[in-house]
């Protein structure tokens, strides 16, 4: 029986996941902003729920909520960091507050739950940790430049982290959902909308054609499935046709680089080689 510590429990993907998690027989500490809302989730499973009511944003309340989950179950075997939210607004629409939100959230408040389980699993030399990220935080699209920003920089952290801890037997992995109708946008902060960046709005509505939407509940046996898979990958798409945007992205990315070399080996000069 496996203990897993999940944020963002009560609603969108994270509920999915939850009932799979305690339906299979493991451990759950489950957290959300209101623990109310995690209540049909203690009724149903009992004691093999912890309900924790947490803000990511606050690192003591972190700290305190993984110290209580390892001494109720024991330690900590998965964390799936999926609390967050998507900030919609060109990159001059959005507010300083909003965008700060929109980082303290979706990146440091996993930096933060990173963080704190990482000593028990060290200690235990043994640990699975998985972050929600989004098909977003490898390619950025008009009007969603500030959420993206917050999943680009959970991406090279946790890239990072992974090469540091495989020492450990600690495995991470990226999760990069793509088009899921799980109200996130809806729920979400938005800017006030600028009429000079309507064609970048159209552009995204543009790009996003492109995409299926997935079935929310199908996600949770595929995290079943990796929280089961021996060397598990650091990077996963959830649903389709991202890996056709991926190759175009980076393409594009590769070709630009080949055709401004000229550029890049006149910044390098000519050092004297000692």
């Amino acid at each position: 029986m496996n203990t897993w510590f999940l944020t963002g429990a009560s609603r969108g993907l994270g509920a999915h996941w939850a009932e799979a998690i305690l339906d299979r027989g493991d451990n759950l500490a489950a957290t959300a902003r209101d623990a109310a809302t995690l209540k049909p989730l203690t009724d149903r499973y009992g004691d093999r729920v912890l309900a924790l009511k947490l803000d990511v944003t606050d690192r003591a309340a972190v700290d305190a909520a993984v110290d209580e989950v390892e001494q109720c179950f024991g330690g900590i075997d998965l964390l799936v960091n999926n609390a967050g939210h998507m900030l919609h607004g060109a990159v001059e629409e959005v507010s300083a507050d909003q965008a700060r939100a929109q980082m303290d959230v979706n990146y440091f408040g996993a930096l933060w739950t990173t963080r704190a389980v990482l000593p028990g699993m060290r200690r235990r030399r043994h640990g699975r940790i998985m972050q929600v990220s989004s098909i977003g935080g490898l390619v950025a699209y008009p009007t969603l430049g500030i959420y993206q920003a917050s999943k680009w920089a959970l991406e090279a952290m946790s890239q990072s982290l992974a090469a540091e801890v495989a020492a450990y037997g600690i495995h991470v992995t990226l999760i990069e959902p793509i088009m899921f109708p799980t109200g996130l946008a809806a729920a979400s902060p938005q800017s006030t909308p600028d009429p000079a960046y309507a064609d970048a709005r159209e552009a995204l509505y543009a790009g996003a054609a492109g995409f299926l939407p997935g079935d929310p509940a199908a996600t949770a046996q595929a995290i079943l499935a990796l929280a089961d898979t021996p060397n598990p990958p650091l990077r996963v798409l959830f649903g389709t046709n991202g890996l056709d945007a991926l190759r175009t992205e980076y393409a594009g990315r590769l070709a630009g680089l080949e055709e401004w070399d000229y550029i890049s080996r006149l910044a390098q000069g000519n050092p004297v080689r000692q």
